[in-house]
């Protein structure tokens, strides 16, 4: 059946994505220009929906982008860190760490503790009161290029195909949204940005990137274990010595607790569940007081970029450009992104505003790539880069430390004795066969303080329409048994937070059960399967989380 046309609509600046950089990105053209036509396509159901974060967030961005937003009433950040701890924990005990081991750029005393999504419902808000028009539960499916191939926009998904391929009787087409620039701002492993990496080579001169994923819960305490503005932060037990990660606590608002884990994504042994981890982590004897008569009411999951400094992409291409997570600014030692997210947005904005202002369009934007390792994210995101590597070499307490004296050399001598380190295999590269593992054990959730998938995924708010083309696609069914299975004893039953993928006995053998219903969009699947045989794409409409308070 021939596809009807799509529709479209023209504007100056398309942006992909209503987090925290293409927020940032449109209110900036907007102050800069006010006559501009600005859109952000959104595949949430609304502004935030897909937003998760710790969050411990540095106002610089939020600063430098709406000066007066500590005197708005509508504020979206109330909480101010008050206390900062660091924990190294043991089986059953843990020491604390001093705060003045750390250099002074990783103390929280300044920063802010709440919710990312309603940080982005904020911005969202704000971007509209200037004029931005913002279309939430559209997601973009498709990169637009002209016959030159420069960016030229986005087209939004059809609507109403069902799993067989074939339009149903509500089918609707989706609709062209085209600009002189387009911004991609679609987070962790976006979708598209994968596709615009690949076809313009933008990681050719960068090393890898490399990921973690982040589970997270949302609980409301008693008020005698609640301490507004208190935050924790652990590594060590449950993790053996050679996996990365740790913990964050934060108490905010109203009662609320953040308490989240995140497992570094290169990880050896297929057995190990991220998700498991987390619940087993609850159970510390230094941990499991603040939960006492608690109650959970939030969960969620996402992936988060780790490269830093050495794997950020190039930025630009003929009409376009990456910012935010899309490009990979997270700083790991300081557990945030979102100030970088919003700074490179508002970078990403000048860039074009004044690009369209010399009566420019479609070409590369030379300043945002040249200025951004000179700016407040490259300072930012030098001065750790080879944290990470060092952990990823020597494992929790050899490679934290020598990470730690790093961070010193380059605070006092502005100078590293490392360079700058690359970081060794991509995550799914590093999964052994199950034949070279202790296989892990977990014990049995309790339904009180530790739980299984399915009653977390409740807690999301996850939906997907039932009836519409798979967004998890197997590339090769057959790879996937003999290698997936076989070899590895099936990690993706492990890996994913929310219980999508199964191998179920049948018969004399074992089928591939995805229940595509449960995905909260963290796109570990799409990260960290072995043989990078499984693709994630954006589902039709609204689909996915509705993350309140995350």
């Amino acid at each position: 059946m021939a596809l009807p046309e799509r529709e479209g609509m023209d504007f100056d600046v398309v942006i992909v994505g209503a987090g925290p950089a293409g927020l940032a990105a449109a209110i900036r053209l907007k102050q800069i220009a006010a006559d501009l036509a600005v859109v952000v396509v959104e595949k949430g159901s609304e502004v935030g929906a897909h937003i998760l974060s710790g969050a411990v967030i540095d106002p610089l961005g939020l600063d430098r982008l709406l000066p007066e937003w500590r005197q708005d009433e509508a504020r979206p950040l109330k909480t101010e860190v008050e206390r900062d701890e660091f924990l190294f924990l043991t089986k059953n005990s843990g020491i604390s760490l001093p705060n003045f081991a750390f250099p002074k750029f990783m103390s929280n005393h300044g920063n802010f503790v709440g919710s990312l999504s309603n940080v982005t419902k904020y911005l969202g808000a704000k971007a509209e009161e200037l004029g931005v028009e913002i279309y939430p539960g559209f997601p973009a499916s498709e990169v637009l290029y002209d016959d030159a191939g420069t960016v030229i926009g986005v087209a939004t998904g059809d609507l109403g195909i069902g799993k067989s391929g074939e339009p149903r009787d509500d089918y609707t087409r989706g609709m062209e949204l085209r600009g002189k620039y387009t911004i991609f701002g679609e987070g962790a492993r976006g979708s598209l940005t994968k596709t615009l990496i690949d076809r313009f080579q933008l990681n050719r001169d960068s090393d890898h990137q490399k990921y973690g994923l982040g589970v997270k819960e949302l609980w409301q305490l008693k008020p005698e274990t609640f301490e507004p503005g208190l935050v924790r932060h652990t590594m060590g037990w449950p993790l053996s010595n050679k996996t990365g990660g740790g913990s964050w606590l934060y108490h905010f608002d109203d009662h609320l607790l953040s308490v989240g884990f995140v497992t570094h994504l290169n990880y050896e042994n297929p057995t190990l569940s991220p998700f498991e981890e987390f619940q087993r982590f609850k159970t510390h004897p230094m941990i499991r007081d603040v939960f006492e008569g608690a109650k959970r009411i939030g969960y969620g999951a996402r992936a988060i970029m780790e490269g830093g400094w050495q794997s950020v992409p190039k930025l630009v291409f003929p009409g376009g450009c990456l910012v935010g997570c899309s490009a990979g600014f997270v700083n790991v030692p300081r557990i945030k992104g979102s100030h970088n997210a919003v700074l490179s947005g508002m970078q990403a904005a000048e860039a074009i505003a004044a690009a369209l202002a010399a009566g420019r369009q479609g070409d590369e934007l030379t300043d945002y790539e040249a200025g951004w390792r000179d700016s407040d994210i490259g300072r930012d995101l030098k001065r750790v880069r080879n944290v990470k590597p060092l952990w990823s070499k020597y494992g929790t307490l050899v490679g934290v430390g020598l990470g730690g004296l790093d961070m010193w050399s380059q605070t006092i001598l502005d100078a590293s004795p490392f360079g700058t380190l690359k970081h060794g295999k991509p995550d799914h590269a590093a999964t052994k066969p199950i034949s070279e593992v202790t296989p892990i054990v977990y014990p049995k959730p309790d339904g009180k303080l530790t739980f299984d998938r399915l009653s977390s995924v409740y807690l999301s708010n996850t939906n997907h329409e039932e009836d519409q083309p798979p967004h998890l696609n197997v590339k090769d069914a057959a790879l996937q048994k003999s290698s997936e299975h076989d070899v590895y004893g099936g990690p993706s039953a492990r890996y994913c937070p929310a219980g999508v993928y199964e191998w179920v006995q049948e018969g004399n053998g074992v089928r591939y059960q995805i229940n595509a219903q449960n995905c909260v969009h963290c796109k570990t699947c799409d990260i960290k399967d072995p043989n990078q045989n499984i693709n994630w794409v954006t589902p039709e409409g609204p689909g996915g989380p509705n993350y309140p308070n995350m």
